[in-house]
């Protein structure tokens, strides 16, 4: 069964209570009802009845009939109540310039008749009713804006649920890419430093067996650094704290032993402070020399490469280069170039990498050690 709403619970108590009153009064005054007695109640209890569907109509019926009412009907029914009622309704749907007018209409009205014919009612009476008639449209007034100081309230509340989720889901995504990058960096470059150092274990092993046992070599500390760095990435996702030892992140500080993982005759010119660097920029600068040097090795057809280093104009610049021929591995994933652009534009800095015009290619970064954040 359907419930009716507190609208219409409210009206239907109204109209109740004014008919039932124009029923005493009929009773008790002991005069003989007319017509105007009997429609102009039912005209105005049903215009009631609209009074949140269409306010300034239903205000409109509701007032002429009244008006009506009290000079020309014989009964002296509560119809008043009727007009207070839609005064307010009027106010609480926004239409207060017509409710004032309508009150001030009806005052107006009432005084000047009071003025010229019989007077129904003493001075006490007309200052009561004008009370009541401003006060129905200034709470009509205030339950309109408290009711949408509640609503803009409840907006600001869900706007900000919505910018924390919005907030939360910015904040997964970027853990999600931090992840991919470390994971790139990391584990790519210690598994293709095992793929290149098995080829070469494979190519050297019969006819240079010393060769083979150095690679060897090599892929054992680089698949030990692998499984720990590996241990160190699922213990962060874990959230857990471990008691086992976890490889140190990379850095400028350890650069002999970052060029040695990368099994390339490296060339290695550095100038300038490299210690005591911003821990955010000095581990970018060892993942993006890991990168680079891990692309040389797959990539350059070449086992040179040239790694200059400095620390100037509070910048660390970083330029790789090597003159291989590329095009010589092709089963990347394109994702290395992209990781390290976006740790050198995270720290406020810029990459370039492409061919160089004497042949090669070039990786060029830039990390001002005041970006970081």
């Amino acid at each position: 069964m359907r419930r009716l709403s507190a609208s219409t619970t409210v009206s239907l108590v109204v109209v109740a209570v004014v008919l039932a009153g124009t029923l005493v009064a009929a009773f008790t005054s002991g005069r003989t009802p007319n017509v105007l007695d009997v429609v102009l109640p039912v005209v105005s209890c049903g215009a009631l009845m609209l009074r949140r569907r269409l306010p300034v109509a239903s205000l409109i019926v509701v007032v002429v009939s009244v008006s009506v009412y009290y000079p020309f009907a014989r009964l002296d029914g509560p119809l008043i109540v009727l007009v207070l009622v839609a005064l307010y309704t009027a106010a609480d749907q926004g239409r207060l310039v017509a409710a004032i007018a309508t009150g001030a209409a009806v005052l107006l009205a009432m005084g000047f008749g009071e003025a010229r014919g019989v007077r129904h009612v003493d001075d006490s009476m007309f200052g009561a009713i004008t009370g009541w008639v401003v006060a129905a449209i200034a709470f009509g007034g205030v339950t309109r804006n408290r009711r949408a100081y509640l609503l803009e309230a409840q907006q600001r509340a869900l706007d900000a649920e919505h910018s924390k989720e919005e907030e939360a889901r910015r904040r997964e995504s970027e853990e999600r890419l931090r992840i991919a990058r470390e994971l790139h960096d990391v584990l790519g470059h210690n598994i293709s430093m095992i793929n290149v150092q098995a080829s070469a274990a494979l190519h050297g092993l019969a006819k240079r067996p010393e060769k083979a046992e150095a690679a060897l070599r090599t892929i054992k500390e680089t698949s030990k650094e692998t499984l720990r760095e590996l241990r160190t990435t699922l213990g962060v996702l874990r959230q857990v704290d471990e008691d086992a030892p976890t490889a140190p992140a990379g850095s400028l500080a350890r650069m002999p032993e970052l060029v040695a993982t990368s099994g390339l005759e490296v060339a290695t010119d550095l100038s300038g402070p490299l210690d005591a660097l911003p821990t955010e920029v000095d581990l970018a600068a060892a993942r993006i020399i890991r990168e680079s040097l891990t692309n040389v090795a797959r990539h350059s057809g070449t086992k040179k490469a040239r790694l200059t280093v400095s620390n100037s104009s509070g910048n660390i610049m970083i330029r790789v280069d090597d003159d291989g021929p590329g095009a010589t591995y092709t089963d990347g994933s394109g994702f290395g170039l992209q990781g390290m652009r976006e740790r050198a534009t995270a720290l406020g800095g810029d990459l370039e990498a492409g061919p160089r015009p004497e042949g090669g290619f070039r990786v060029v970064a830039r990390l001002p050690l005041n970006g970081a954040r």
